[in-house]
């Protein structure tokens, strides 16, 4: 999260002026789906015991993998330039996805019985 908020400032002052806009709207989103992720990940963690087994692990690793990806890839396209890193944002997004669905359903399953 300490990340997240770092990259948003710097975005906001310190990349404003010398990204055109399109890429500084790449650098907010990566930032705005950076800060839900880590809030997830909080999440993750504190209802893991609550989750059915196995859940919470793959789901955090599948949202850092997301964070990786696709805020990476947006943050690497907006300090570089180079649109064809978009190519690897939906990998991220689908890691997103597939995370908040194991979290989903872990939650519905909730904890496993010894």
């Amino acid at each position: 999260m300490a990340l997240a908020v770092a990259l948003g400032a710097f975005g906001a002052h310190g990349l404003r002026g010398m990204l055109e806009p399109a890429m500084l709207a790449a650098w907010h989103t990566g930032v705005q789906y950076h800060v839900y992720h880590a809030l997830g990940l909080l999440a993750l963690g504190a209802l893991h015991t609550r989750l059915h087994a196995g859940g919470a692990g793959l789901a955090g690793l599948l949202m850092l993998a997301g964070v990786a990806l696709f805020c990476g890839s947006l943050y690497l396209m907006a300090l570089t330039g180079m649109r064809g890193l978009g190519a690897v944002t939906p990998f991220g997004g689908a890691a997103f996805i597939i995370a908040w669905l194991i979290f989903a359903w872990g939650a519905l399953k909730g904890p496993a019985h010894p």
